[in-house]
């Protein structure tokens, strides 16, 4: 695709001046009024910027806490591309740094090392390069270690907790009472990116990068009393732990129910699922979202995956004119990733991302209002894809594509 408009992605990331600073110190407390967001600094003694944070990433507060745990230092931020639309400028002026998801470009290393070691500003990084599913720990970018190595930057890990509870991306609105928290830890200091291999670096990130809302909303009996708590978590929790059947579960208000066997859960104020009419296999969403993931992990090791469905494309033009719909395309994953075929503008169309080069896929419930859609990327276009027939197909796509990189890894190694 082309257009004379498009994205500059070789435009330096802006460092930030005072005034802009102020706005987001200004929008960011305001953000935080209704949650607390307290925030406990570990082993933070000498620690001056440039740093590179590492946050969890649960809902749009996130932004908020973050400006408030690195002020009055300054800070840039690395984001998805299409969260320019519309809003380009105002980015720029806050130091954001522009991302296409799941995508090797060396442009964005060099930007955000630009800015830790050019510009003496610390970068806030989401390492899972997406909003948390389940409000628990996922992959995260093996690169860490190296990126710290060659910007010779100290290393903090933001594990905010709360955050994913009060909006998961499965039910975003209306807003859950829970209290936001935060943890900002210096895991490496700038003496021990000098002394320690990028290997090590990686490691110690990867210890220290841990969290579970759920676990964290039991241990400190965080009570939720909204009457939608569990509305639409389905969208994650797809397949029923009692027949084992995929896409046959629905939720509403405090249930989730499998339409094929009649199995009814409960999840209480605690945040704990119990089964009404049979024995409780998981009380805690994220053992079962974790359950999910073996089974399409057996399925990809089999030798028989496969999807295929008819999905709407759009294609992000650019920040000011934002996605153009294309057209329909057939969409299929299998062992050789992610196929598009289609006919566009009466051409020819095919898309292809193999399944090496993709750790991972960012997933969009309900993408603005306009579908279930999947993120495809290459260095020059971002496509979102949203399928038209497949049910609730989105987490399990999600699970595939980091299976089916392992495997498929593996196998060329």
């Amino acid at each position: 695709m082309s257009s004379k408009e498009k994205f500059n992605t070789k435009e330096r990331p802006h460092k930030v001046n005072g005034f802009w600073q102020f706005i987001e110190l200004v929008a960011s407390t305001a953000m935080l009024l209704p949650v607390k967001g307290k925030i406990n600094k570990v082993n933070c003694e000498g620690l001056k910027p440039p740093y590179i944070v590492l946050s969890n990433h649960g809902s749009m507060v996130d932004f908020a806490v973050a400006a408030k745990a690195v002020y009055p230092n300054k800070t840039g931020w690395v984001a998805s591309i299409e969260e320019f639309n519309g809003r380009e400028w105002i980015f720029r002026q806050i130091g954001v740094i522009y991302k296409r998801k799941f995508t090797g470009d060396i442009t964005v290393v060099k930007h955000i090392l630009h800015a830790l070691t050019k510009d003496k500003t610390s970068v806030v990084i989401y390492p899972e390069a997406r909003f948390s599913l389940i409000g628990a720990t996922e992959r995260i970018d093996g690169a860490l270690g190296k990126l710290a190595k060659v910007a010779k930057c100290p290393v903090v890990i933001l594990t905010m907790t709360g955050n994913f509870l009060r909006s998961p991306q499965w039910n975003k609105h209306p807003y859950r009472k829970v209290p936001v928290s935060a943890e900002f830890k210096q895991v490496v200091t700038r003496e021990e990116t000098e002394a320690l291999s990028a290997d090590e670096i990686q490691k110690r990130i990867e210890d220290n990068f841990h969290y579970d809302d759920y676990a964290w909303q039991k241990q400190n009996h965080i009570k939720i009393n909204s009457p939608e708590r569990a509305t639409n978590i389905h969208k994650v929790l797809y397949r029923c732990p009692h027949c084992e059947k995929e896409f046959t579960t629905y939720s509403k208000g405090k249930k989730i129910w499998c339409e094929d066997c009649g199995t009814v859960w409960d999840m209480d104020e605690y945040g704990t699922l119990k089964a009404e009419n049979t024995e409780t296999r998981f009380s805690s969403p994220v053992e079962w979202y974790n359950w999910e993931r073996e089974k399409v992990r057996e399925e990809v090791r089999s030798g028989n995956y496969k999807f295929e469905d008819t999905a709407r494309l759009e294609w992000l033009e650019c920040s000011k004119k934002g996605f153009k719909p294309l057209g329909e395309v057939k969409l299929t994953q299998d062992y050789n990733g992610f196929t598009m075929t289609g006919t566009i503008d009466g051409k020819p169309f095919e898309f292809n991302r193999p399944a090496p080069s993709m750790s991972s896929c960012h997933i969009e419930y309900d993408y603005k209002g306009r579908g279930d859609a999947i993120d495809l990327c290459t260095l020059e276009d971002t496509y979102f894809v949203f399928p038209l027939t497949a049910k609730n197909c989105l987490t399990k796509l999600h699970f595939a594509t980091e299976e089916l990189y392992d495997y498929m890894t593996e196998k060329k190694d």
